[in-house]
């Protein structure tokens, strides 16, 4: 029997398994770190996931694709060595550049197992101990050869150029989110990674402020928001023009978007949600049912992140006649 692995393919509240599924790929993180050699520490990449990842399976081995603690949705089999794939350097607000290539097959309903075979706190990848789920593998892989087992692997998603000529302020943010990502992940400079608040400070903020809103428009734990964005003066629901929740590094700030909708829906109109963890940014429009409408990665500026600072420029929502910004 081929040795089984699990991968995690997301939080129970903000997974990203179906990304995983469509582009036939396994991801792990942290990948802002670099691709993984050899002489790389186990310390840039917060532990020794990564190198168990890169060198310890084979190609035809089993991986079992998990969501949460207890539940996998689909069974793959190994069809690669380690990549480093550019494009997945934001996945849901993860950094998950380190790939294997995986065929899967999606159970048509997840399967659920008791919390702790997969530990009470899962590794974002290792090796499948427990027998019930060594079991339960080897009955799916026990069938007779499948066609999902031998088919083509789909295609990769092409990455995004970078933008060429962002304005500076931008430029400035840019490499501050640089020489700050290098020693959190790398150095350890900070002793633990920064709080919301320090992000806020350092990075949403200044980003406001060169899209040319003024400090007094710019609100932190303004009735619980972590960041409430006025069109003008006063403070009050009706000028509110972006809620802006900010999520630790690390944590994905995919996941505070209902926290954000809450928020926006308390005002006497609804306006965009903005989420974030100092680095990467996600907007999603009121107007679109708070569908995701536009994105930027201060890491790594790409072209499409002129769409996202055009949405949050501060002329923009000024000539507008309503309350509610362009995007809403």
């Amino acid at each position: 029997m081929r040795t089984i692995w699990q991968v995690g393919g997301g939080l129970s509240g903000n997974p990203y398994d179906e990304i995983l599924i469509k582009y036939g790929v396994a991801l792990l993180g942290p990948g802002d770190a670099g691709k993984w050699t050899p002489n790389r520490s186990d310390h840039d990449f917060d532990g020794g996931w990564v190198r168990r990842f890169a060198c310890e399976p084979e190609i035809g081995d089993v991986v079992l694709l998990r969501i949460g603690a207890d539940r996998v949705v689909a069974i793959g089999i190994i069809a690669s060595e380690y990549q480093y794939l550019e494009q997945f350097d934001d996945v849901r607000g993860w950094d998950l550049q380190h790939a294997r290539r995986v065929r899967w097959k999606v159970f048509p309903s997840a399967q659920i197992f008791p919390t702790r075979l997969f530990g009470a706190n899962p590794t974002r990848f290792s090796g499948v101990n427990s027998e019930e789920v060594i079991r339960f593998a080897q009955e799916v892989m026990s069938v007779e050869l499948d066609s999902w087992q031998t088919a083509p692997l789909p295609p990769l998603p092409p990455p995004e150029a970078l933008w060429q000529s962002p304005p500076q302020f931008a430029n400035a943010l840019v490499g501050l989110a640089q020489d700050w990502s290098r020693m959190i992940w790398r150095e350890q400079s900070f002793r633990g990674l920064p709080s919301e608040d320090e992000m806020l400070v350092h990075f949403v903020v200044p980003l406001f402020r060169g899209l040319g809103w003024s400090q007094e428009l710019l609100a932190i734990k303004w009735n619980y928001i972590d960041l409430a964005v006025f069109r003008t003066l006063p403070r009050v629901p009706q000028n509110c023009c972006f809620v802006v929740e900010a999520k630790r590094l690390g944590v994905g700030a995919e996941s505070a978007l209902q926290q954000g909708v809450d928020y926006s829906k308390k005002l006497d109109h609804k306006c965009d949600v903005l989420l974030t963890d100092g680095f990467r940014y996600r907007l999603y429009g009121a107007g679109n049912d708070f569908q995701p409408v536009a994105y930027a990665n201060l890491l790594t500026l790409k072209n499409s992140a002129a769409n996202l600072l055009e949405r949050l420029r501060y002329g923009r929502v000024m000539d507008n006649t309503g309350p509610v910004v362009a995007s809403c």
